[in-house]
């Protein structure tokens, strides 16, 4: 059976460099202490998601999101999957225009498209995982992917 892939690949440290000079949408977040250390951990416990049933796979590798996915985030069922859908197709949007842009938006943050297709149903693991990975993004290198802050 073939196994289609949605992979993201981001690697903590590369990302790091040339935030200063990163052109991007600012907010305040009430980031806490607990994830500020998460954020400057060095675990790279890759996070992977493969589902026989839907046939679709994602791959997270950065330093700190695992522990951060078990500790910090709403637990898996607090959002429903149309919830995490709409969001997920959205932040994919976003990322996407800017991984296009490299000379506008940081390469280093955006480094490769991310290929969600929102008519397709990824199953409930996989867009609880990706949305969020895209709220520990945003928190961690106080980006925006949407018109709504990335809270928990």
């Amino acid at each position: 059976m073939k196994r289609k892939n949605i992979s993201l690949l981001l690697f903590g440290l590369m990302l790091c460099i040339g935030l200063v000079s990163c052109t991007s949408q600012k907010s305040t977040l009430d980031v806490t202490s607990e994830e500020k250390a998460l954020f400057d951990s060095d675990d790279e416990e890759p996070v992977e998601i493969a589902d026989d049933e839907t046939e679709y796979e994602i791959i997270i590798i950065e330093p700190g999101f695992n522990t951060w996915l078990n500790s910090i985030a709403r637990p898996e069922g607090y959002y429903s999957q149309s919830f995490l859908e709409s969001r997920n197709a959205i932040m994919v949007t976003t990322w996407n225009q800017r991984a296009m842009q490299p000379l506008r938006w940081n390469p280093n943050l955006y480094e490769m498209q991310i290929n969600y297709d929102p008519s397709i149903d990824y199953g409930y693991e996989v867009n609880y995982k990706l949305y969020n990975y895209f709220i520990y993004f945003q928190r961690k290198y106080n980006q925006r992917l949407g018109p709504f802050l990335p809270r928990i």
